[in-house]
Formats: C-alpha cells, structure tokens, sequence
C-alpha cells in the first residue's frame, strides 16, 4: 500500500512516532532505493528507548498491512484485471504490466481514500514534523545508515509538495506511475501510452469507487492493538 493507504490504519493515532514507523519503510525506501532495513529482525537494539520502540510498533504495523494486502483477494483479483487491460499497450515497452497494475491500484486507493472519504493529508504531514530529526537518526544508524543526510532531503520536500494531494487528479497518478517506473527503466512510457494508460485509470476509478473500501476494512479487523504505552 501506499502512503496514505498506510495512514489510514493509523487516522486515529496521536502519536507522531507510530505514525513515521508506520510510514518509514516506503520513506526509506524512496529516498535511497538500495537500503533495506530490516529492524523487525534485530528489534534486540530498539527496545532501549521508548521513542524507538514506538517507530518500531509502525514498523511492524507496516509490514502487517503490507502482508495482508499483498495476499488478499482484493489484491490479486484488480491487479489481475489491470494487467490484462494495460499489458496491449506496453507491448513496445520493458516495463512489465504487472509493475504498473501494482503500482497503479495502490494509488488509486490513495486517490479514493483523499476524494471519497476525504482523509486529511495536511493531519498526516503534520505528524511527520512533529517527530525529532535526532530520533530518526538514530533509527537510522542502527540501521547500519550512518549518513542520514539523502533520508532528510528527501523528507523535506515529500513534506513540503504535499505530494499525496496530487493523487486526487487521475492524469497526476499517472504522472507519479512514470517517475516510479523511471528507476528501473529509462524512457518507460511513450506519449501515447500514458495517454492510453490515463484513460484507463479514469475508467477503473469508477469500478473502484463503490467497493474499495472493502479492502481496508477486511485488514483493518486484523491488525493487532498497539500497546497502551504511549
């Protein structure tokens, strides 16, 4: 899932550090594409400090939504059913339709999430300020990222576009399905096939919008509490 997707499983949390947890693999990830951390195999090295034991109750949080939501049928059946539609229109193309049909079905949850139930982006940027630069160095560093220099950068402008607003706009989603597919291929897209590739979003928005949040209510009754330590 995505970002805000993400955010809504915690939309009632208060706590600025469960949150950054509950966001920080994807954060991580886009700011530097080859780290990958994995703290849930060493938690032995967070449980010293309560601040780092909150990003790690996120972390875990994170990797729970994901599992769920990458073996469910909700998953398999739309992601199915936008390869099948985009795959005639990369067929000059290296990016794998199943790529884009996965990244473009968590990005129109984000879309439904912001235009039909009007989640609140501004609340959860908010959050990820809130949070000392200080503690997520140190996170990092136990990580084995000792220059925490790239995370920040790439921190301050996600913060400061507001880029998850973007999504609102199906033509900006196929925008944003660009630039992720620019890191693993050059030139992914010609101006036809995002053309094409827009009108199909556009159409599956609409398929999507009467039952996505079926999805996040099946996870949300799985996940496990967060402790009362606050």
């Amino acid at each position: 899932m995505n970002f805000l997707s993400h955010y809504y499983f915690d939309r009632f949390e208060d706590n600025p550090y469960r949150i950054m947890g509950m966001v920080l693999p994807d954060l991580i990830k886009n700011a530097n594409k080859n780290w990958n951390p994995r703290p849930e195999k060493k938690e032995y090295l967070f449980v010293h400090d309560s601040l780092q034991i909150l990003i790690m109750e996120g972390w875990k949080r994170h990797l729970q939504v994901d599992r769920s939501f990458h073996s469910s049928a909700f998953f398999r059946h739309h992601t199915h059913i936008l390869r099948l539609k985009i795959a005639p229109y990369l067929e000059s193309s290296a990016v794998r339709p199943s790529f884009v049909a996965h990244i473009a079905l968590e990005l129109m949850l984000d879309n439904l999430l912001l235009t039909e139930l009007h989640m609140d982006s501004a609340q959860f940027y908010h959050y990820l300020k809130m949070t000392d630069r200080k503690v997520i160095s140190d996170f990092l560093l136990l990580n084995d990222i000792p220059d925490s220099t790239i995370f920040f950068k790439f921190l301050d402008e996600f913060i400061k576009s507001k880029y998850l607003e973007s999504y609102r706009n199906p033509k900006d989603i196929m925008y944003a399905i660009g630039k992720i597919c620019l890191r693993v291929w050059p030139d992914p897209f010609n101006e036809e096939q995002k053309l094409q590739l827009t009108l199909i979003l556009i159409s599956y928005l609409e398929e999507l919008r009467v039952s996505f949040i079926t999805i996040f209510d099946q996870i949300e009754v799985q996940l496990e509490p967060y402790t009362e330590y606050k």
